[in-house]
């Protein structure tokens, strides 16, 4: 047998749909067999999951940094620390989360770059999501003014020349002057639109839901809140069945049970757990920099000294414990919001998403407390806990 072969015992699979018990066997990458005993003579890297969970890695659509590094940073190291640590919490694949600064270099894109065709040693990069820079002044939330401009089909196509193919979603706030032509060039080049950092109301929203928009930046936060004259996008958001969202469960950014009751009218299908998590995640409480603007980091929760939220520093493994704990939706259900779905909305559910045979062997290991015990990218194993 191959030496690239590796042998998962008596795990308890969890798919999006079902929970099985059974053997994983994964083979130059890819899982080649799930069946009771499988044979394990001759395979040197035998891993035993008695008591854990099996997981389909975790895919994070919304990340911009971790380990003390950010995306924004000009370094080509920055990219790669970040793939490494997320692997902790199991993640798998991830879309590098920055903002674009029009009339500036924005070294740190093609940077980021670099640091990926150097090779990344954790989770596989899927692409750049950008907030910005076309996004509401009054909803900008954490992002600084540098970073936002008005829509502009010459700074757009400037934008995709930089990332290079690797423009995956944009942030966008529909309701600017422009928006819908920059919408339309952002389908042309196979970019995801994402509603967000806007001051809409219900009818702007429906609009842009109308010629495309199926997907939600950070629901609630940086967007006008739900009032019962004044229904705003969310409920706009709701009503559209094909659009799906992101949510960030640390219990601050949204509280417990309106994340139970978000839940339970989205439903599973249309939920994305991201951790909008900056350059203190998996790092302890203190103080830390954001393009330049200090914040503070506190059980978990990131915030400008002004009280701005500007996103998590815990992992998407704990998110998910969280989400189970707020909602009481089914084990299951974390391998649909935080693995399937975004594999999906990025059209890699073929491959990714599931642990199926054939499927890449991207897989998360955990606990019953949701402490990650072993995270494979394509068959290796990149994180063992000690």
């Amino acid at each position: 047998m191959s030496n690239c072969e590796i042998l998962i015992k008596n795990a308890k699979i969890i798919n999006p749909s079902y929970e099985t018990h059974a053997d994983i066997l994964i083979s130059n990458g890819k899982i080649k067999k799930i069946g009771k005993d499988v044979d394990n003579e001759g395979i040197k890297q035998v891993i035993d999951a008695s008591g854990k969970l099996v997981f389909p890695g975790f895919i994070d659509v919304h990340i911009q940094g971790a380990n003390g590094y950010d995306i924004l940073d000009e370094d080509k190291n920055a990219i790669k620390e970040i793939s490494k640590k997320i692997t902790e919490f199991g993640v798998t694949g991830f879309l590098a989360t920055t903002v674009y600064k029009p009339r500036q270099e924005n070294k740190h894109v093609e940077l980021s770059l670099k640091g990926v065709s150097e090779g990344l040693e954790g989770a596989r990069f899927l692409g750049f999501h950008l907030e910005g820079p076309f996004i509401s002044k009054e909803k900008k939330g954490m992002i600084q003014e540098s970073s936002l401009c008005e829509p502009s089909e010459k700074v757009l196509l400037e934008i995709l020349k930089k990332c290079n193919g690797n423009l995956r979603m944009m942030t966008i706030a529909p309701e600017l002057d422009g928006a819908h032509r920059l919408i339309e060039v952002l389908f042309k080049n196979n970019v995801i639109p994402s509603f967000g950092h806007s001051a809409a109301n219900y009818e702007e929203t429906l609009e842009a839901i109308k010629i495309g928009v199926k997907h939600v930046t950070h629901l609630f936060n940086a967007m006008n809140p739900i009032h019962h004259r004044s229904p705003g996008p969310i409920i706009a958001i709701l009503e559209s069945q094909e659009v799906t969202a992101q949510l960030i469960v640390d219990g601050a950014h949204i509280h417990p049970s309106v994340v139970k009751f978000i839940s339970k009218a989205l439903g599973e299908d249309r939920i994305l757990l991201i951790t909008d998590g900056v350059r203190s995640l998996g790092l302890p409480d203190g103080k830390y920099v954001y393009d330049g603007i200090e914040y503070i980091s506190k059980n978990g929760t990131s915030r400008y000294t002004d009280g701005t939220l500007i996103g998590t520093s815990i992992g998407i493994s704990e998110l998910a414990k969280r989400f189970i704990m707020f909602t009481g939706f089914p084990l299951r259900t974390i391998a649909k919001v935080a693995s399937y779905n975004a594999a999906k909305l990025l059209n890699l559910e073929k491959r990714k998403g599931s642990i199926e045979e054939g499927k890449d062997a991207d897989i998360a290991i955990l606990d019953e407390n949701f402490k990650v015990y072993a995270t494979l990218v394509e068959g290796k194993v990149v994180f063992l806990r000690a």
